[in-house]
């Protein structure tokens, strides 16, 4: 069976890291049996399922896993979190933070907003749910830490990295690599004019003076008036919110600068331009409503736009300018302008992408492209409505192989050393195990693990 220990918490999905967070909030309505007690974390039975759900998902079916197998993953798992604490690894707020937000916007683009994932799960409200990802998000850092000081010393020499993939050849379980691409892209936005965005404030600054000078309802001015697409259903309430809330930097600094009743002047946020109502202020968090309006772009702008990027294709197709050049001189991404236009993989933070396991529309785009071939320009725009036209260029490719010490020396040289550290971390998991109070459930005692977990004398 293959090697479980490669599916450490930082490769698992975030689906399943939503369905664990969620397992806690069932426990208020249903009783959920104890797997395992590991120093004084636990495992329950349903930890189970999920995860064994999550690899058999992860392999595409290749791969099953018994109950017992994947509890012996995650005893390891808690194993590592305990003995982070003994040893003190040191988890800043900013690194739980980032990996929350970062949770909560694949959240957002899986589900379409974050308040159908709190409604789906089952929990009372966003800062419910981020603090329960703060809480996995923080054990997950923890056992990274706790691995990375087990294994800073451990390296692969040439020969071992050889000699492994002999192995792997004689026994003829050389991996196939997917097909996998890198890719770059430049970013032309559509802008709204001077006069279009000039009006758009004036608008939002009549709708103030309305609601403090006459009286008029806020709530029914957003209704008429916002281009927030959940405005129907809350008339421009967003609840109470807090300094931790998942709302962009602007948004937060305006509101927490606001008296009670006071009306927000105009400004501007990547979604467009708002004004912001301060209900109530209840501790450190915030009541508030608001009204969105997005400067309209012209069918003349959109087609300048697109004729700008068509025109910079040609030049590149021609040689008048290299790529790189192209980027630093006119592409307004921010998140690529300064890797030469590199696209990041989301869920892996790495340059490459599996071809198969790719966004469908982004797929429908490149697929049929070669090294260093360009994509047609197509239109594009963000959640906040900014409008956008893109040019991608295929920086790389490989298609779907067989290993090959050559070619594929670097990622085979990658599972060399993941090996050497899952063998480094199971022998560090022997000797923590005898020093570590642990508890099975009758149910798993009859497991057969590799490690001494039921502290049989051996």
């Amino acid at each position: 069976m293959m090697q479980l220990r490669i599916m450490n918490l930082k490769s698992i999905s975030l689906l399943v890291i939503l369905a664990t967070i969620s397992n806690t909030y069932a426990q208020k309505n249903k009783i959920d049996g104890v797997a395992v007690v590991v120093g004084k974390n636990i495992v329950l039975d349903s930890d189970i399922d999920k995860f064994k759900q999550e690899v058999e998902l992860r392999s595409e079916g290749k791969v099953k896993v018994s109950d017992c197998e994947m509890l012996e993953e995650l005893m390891e798992q808690k194993l590592l979190a305990h003995h982070a604490i003994i040893d003190s690894v040191t988890v800043t707020k900013s690194e739980i933070d980032s990996r929350v937000d970062r949770s909560i916007s694949f959240f957002k683009q899986e589900y379409g907003s974050i308040e159908k994932v709190v409604a789906a799960y089952g929990f009372n409200d966003i800062i419910d749910l981020k603090k329960e990802l703060s809480r996995v998000q923080k054990e997950n850092v923890l056992i990274e830490k706790e691995q990375s000081k087990i294994t800073e010393s451990v390296d692969v020499t040439p020969e071992e990295v050889r000699l492994y993939y002999n192995g792997l050849k004689e026994n003829q379980e050389l991996p196939e690599f997917p097909a996998q691409i890198e890719l770059a892209q430049i970013v032309l936005y559509a802008e709204p004019t001077e006069e279009e965005t000039i009006e758009v404030i004036n608008k939002l600054k009549k709708i103030k003076k309305d609601v403090e000078d006459n009286d008029a309802s806020f709530k029914l001015k957003a209704i008429i008036n916002s281009d927030d697409p959940s405005v129907a259903r809350n008339g421009g309430s967003m609840g109470a919110i807090t300094k931790d809330s998942p709302f962009i930097k602007e948004f937060k600094e305006v509101a927490f600068n606001l008296d009670e009743g006071e009306i927000s002047d105009p400004f501007k946020t990547i979604f467009g331009y708002h004004i912001i109502l301060l209900h109530k202020i209840k501790g450190k968090a915030r009541e508030v409503s608001h009204i969105l309006i997005q400067p309209e772009i012209s069918d003349d702008k959109l087609k300048e736009t697109k004729s700008d990027v068509e025109k910079l294709k040609k030049e590149l197709e021609e040689g008048k300018i290299t790529f790189g050049e192209a980027v630093k001189k006119y592409s307004e991404d921010k998140e690529t302008k300064n890797s030469g236009g590199l696209i990041i993989n989301p869920y892996t933070g790495e340059s490459t992408f599996d071809l198969t396991r790719m966004d469908p529309a982004l797929y429908g785009r490149v697929n049929e492209l070669k090294k260093d071939e360009y994509s047609d320009v197509f239109y594009d725009e963000t959640q906040g409505g900014e409008k956008m036209y893109k040019l991608i260029l295929m920086k790389d490719r490989t298609d779907t192989h067989t290993a090959d010490l050559v070619t594929d020396y670097v990622k085979i040289q990658k599972l060399a050393l993941t090996k050497k550290k899952e063998e480094t971390i199971e022998k560090w998991s022997k000797d923590k195990i005898n020093e570590t109070y642990i508890k099975l459930a009758d149910d798993y005692k009859k497991c057969t693990f590799k490690a001494n977990w039921k502290k049989e004398n051996k």
